[in-house]
């Protein structure tokens, strides 16, 4: 018979129950925790992967694909032989359904894009002459000019219009509009160019004729009498002389009317200002190949009609454009050299949508280049008969030629982000209109033909500038300051201001960055002299205070509780201040003549920005000093008080045992701190956003701004095209600050590591 109390047994049942059911939950508990920190882990590795699948297009090469070769000689019909007609151009619709060839006769023929084309229409150029024997490509896929023998220019303009029938059918309507012809000459012209000036409409042309004489002709008109009759002038001016006997084998007018570029048979490239019409003045005679013996023979234009391309008979290419190069004046200069094609360049076709070109040469092989890096992305190869049309589609997705024998190559491309490269994303690059290379992030523009610059070292340097900026004002106040309250101050003192500073931490961040931008970035204008005088005023008073305390006598200072110093040096540092803004306007007057800025400008050539660097030190020290402050304070005050009893007892002062005894082995604390506090700078956005002026200038002055990388993404992200170049290179922009702040922790927590071992010291 058992004696135990049934009480007791029911005690001891609910006590196993009770463990039971704790260990239950302990164990729920645990993977709780471990489910929630994979989840994390792959969350984050999941973000990462997604925003590294967004960037892999940048970085893939250009492809084509031959979609078909086909003959359209015989589309021609019989009256017209294939050896009797000569095409001119070239064109194709956006939408790659339908293209058109110019030939000699004068006739404009639009086709099916299919694998055999059909033959859907003639347009004939109403003239009196029958047979033309040069053209011109005034605008790529738009505007086009044929010339006789007669001396006579002839313009049009070919369109498509996109209509849908029943709903949604798309069917693409052509149409040629012929403009009125212009007697030139009365000669032969051999080469020729066309253009129309963009203010005035009037025709601007330049003709080099079968007897080797180079003419301008322009029409003005003017209008004249009350009645608001136009008067037509026509001016002309003949260029032969100045060419000095060479032949001429290429002639380009830019699209503002304003500039003659003429190649030559001796290797010369000439450039003339049409500005005025009566009287065309020679600016330049370059020379445009390293030998004389060897021809210019193709020069075109880029998209906007400001870089030149230039090609010769060794199959060489090069890009030319106007820059000062540090003189002040504009002269041409050749910027790039593009790797050779195999033979002499013949034909040049631009991308209406970037600084992509073709460029094909006598052999038949075609390659595309990209003029803003430099580089060759493509070869064509040929079949050893030269092309007499080329064309680039209107969405730089295809190409389409016509060879000799009039057999009609089509290409698809797929080249969807032609402008990125490592090089053109991370070096220096000499764009269009700039005097040197440069790292310059523009991404936008006002116009179509703006050349987009994607350089994110400029990003890149504005995020360490503003994180090292930022730094440099945290790091001090906010070691010194854990130093001070943990090792200072009285427990009572401590405990109210230590939660004080923490609060700070919980400040957002857009209202700092506004306050910054509206409020401080003005004041510190206003008193920036004071700002330069304040550290020198409060360090002198600081020390005359401290050196006035320890001279009191011990029965008066004896009689406050330690760490009431601090509130002392409070009112010294308010009186520094003080004092520092007092002086503010009499010493700008004594030192910098009463202007600063002006001072500044005149002495170091720097400018003052409102939105600078010393408005973002403050700002985003503001932010940083929390979050250093609350984990070095925590790390001194971890470290063992028998430390700190001992040296105090062998003699040490308590200034002695705070910086040789505790700072020491609290230091893997305090570089965790430092490298958090930086990771947070390195991370800022809205500050740096509303308070820097957000320009991306390398600069390392206090008095500009930056644009970071953080700041950077949230302006242009909204705005960004989805897919677009813009868009992927925002996300290796993210990615870029991933990796970033993956090598400063990496590299915290490795330093950590050592100098915890070397202290012995737990982790803080």
């Amino acid at each position: 018979m058992s004696n135990d109390n049934p009480d007791q047994l029911q005690t001891e049942s609910s006590k196993q129950k009770q463990i039971r059911r704790r260990k239950f939950y302990d164990k729920l508990a645990r993977h709780v925790v471990f489910v929630g920190g994979v989840g994390i882990i792959f969350c984050i590795i999941g973000i990462l992967f997604f925003i590294g699948i967004e960037t892999v297009p940048l970085w893939k090469a250009p492809e084509k694909k031959l979609e078909s070769v086909s003959e359209i000689g015989d589309t021609l019909g019989p009256e017209t032989p294939v050896g009797q007609v000569r095409i001119f151009d070239i064109g194709v619709d956006e939408y790659r359904e339908q293209f058109f060839t110019i030939d000699s006769l004068g006739s404009v023929r639009f086709f099916t894009l299919e694998e055999k084309p059909e033959l859907l229409k003639t347009h004939t150029i109403s003239h009196k002459t029958v047979g033309y024997t040069s053209f011109y490509n005034a605008k790529s896929n738009t505007s086009y000019a044929l010339a006789d023998r007669e001396g006579n220019v002839k313009p049009f303009d070919v369109s498509f219009r996109v209509e849908f029938r029943e709903g949604t059918e798309r069917t693409i309507v052509s149409k040629v509009a012929e403009g009125e012809a212009l007697q030139v000459t009365e000669e032969p012209i051999e080469i020729f160019a066309y253009q129309t000036s963009p203010e005035t409409g009037d025709p601007v042309v330049v003709a080099y004729t079968a007897s080797g004489r180079l003419i301008t002709y322009v029409e003005v008109e003017e209008e004249g009498g009350f009645l608001g009759e136009s008067e037509t002038e026509v001016f002309t001016a003949d260029l032969t002389a100045q060419l000095e006997g060479a032949k001429v084998t290429g002639v380009q007018v830019d699209s503002e009317a304003e500039n003659l570029y003429v190649s030559t048979a001796n290797g010369k490239l000439y450039h003339w200002s049409l500005y005025y019409p009566s009287s065309p003045e020679l600016k330049s005679v370059l020379a445009a190949t390293a030998n004389p013996e060897v021809a210019v023979t193709e020069i075109g234009f880029l998209l906007g009609h400001r870089s030149l391309i230039v090609g010769d008979a060794a199959g060489n290419v090069s890009i030319w454009f106007e820059t000062t190069g540090g003189g002040g004046e504009n002269k041409l200069r050749k910027v790039h050299v593009l790797p050779p094609l195999p033979a002499a360049v013949d034909k040049f076709s631009a991308s209406q949508r970037g600084r992509g070109f073709l460029a094909s040469d006598v052999s038949g092989n075609i390659s595309l280049y990209q003029a803003t890096s430099a580089v060759k992305q493509l070869d064509f190869p040929g079949e050893g008969r030269p092309y007499m049309g080329l064309s680039f589609s209107p969405k730089a997705n295809g190409v389409v030629a016509v060879d000799s024998d009039m057999v009609l190559s089509n290409y698809y491309l797929d080249n969807p982000h032609p402008e990125t490269n490592f090089r053109s994303l991370f070096g220096k690059i000499w764009y269009e209109g700039y005097d040197k290379p440069e790292y310059v992030w523009q991404s936008t523009g006002g116009t179509d033909e703006f050349e987009p610059k994607f350089s994110l070292t400029p990003l890149a340097y504005g995020t360490l500038k503003g994180a090292i900026y930022a730094m440099i004002l945290s790091i001090p106040l906010a070691i010194l300051a854990a130093i001070c309250v943990s090792q200072f101050l009285h427990p009572t003192i401590r405990n109210v201001v230590k939660p004080v500073i923490e609060i700070m931490a919980a400040l957002p961040s857009v209202v700092l960055g506004f306050l910054a931008g509206l409020w401080l970035a003005p004041l510190l204008e206003k008193i920036f002299v004071a700002i330069l005088v304040m550290p020198f005023m409060v360090i002198g008073l600081t020390l005359l205070a401290l050196f006035l305390w320890h001279r009191l006598p011990l029965s008066f200072s004896g009689r406050f509780r330690v760490g009431v110093e601090l509130f002392t040096i409070v009112g010294v540092i308010g009186l520094a201040v003080a004092l520092s803004l007092w002086l503010n306007a009499p010493l700008e007057s004594l030192i910098f003549a009463g202007d600063f800025k002006d001072w500044f400008f005149r002495i170091f050539d720097l400018r003052y920005d409102q939105r600078n660097m010393l408005v973002v030190g403050f700002a985003m020290g503001f932010t940083v000093i929390p979050i250093i402050f609350t984990i070095s304070e925590d790390a001194l005050s971890s470290v063992p008080r028998i430390l700190s009893a001992g040296s105090l007892a062998l003699g040490a002062n308590r200034w002695q045992t705070a910086v040789r005894i505790v700072l020491p082995s609290a230091s893997a604390g305090i570089f965790s701190a430092v490298m958090i506090g930086f990771g947070r700078a390195v991370g800022e956005t809205m500050i740096v956003l509303m308070a820097t002026g957000n320009t991306p200038v390398m600069d390392w002055s206090f008095f500009n701004g930056f644009r970071a990388l953080s700041a950077n993404i949230a302006v242009e992200l909204p705005e960004a095209p989805h897919g677009g170049t813009l868009y992927r290179v925002l996300f290796l922009a993210a990615i870029l600050l991933f990796l970033a702040t993956f090598f400063l922790n990496t590299l915290a927590e490795i330093l950590r590591q050592r100098l915890r071992r070397k202290y012995a010291q737990s982790d803080a």
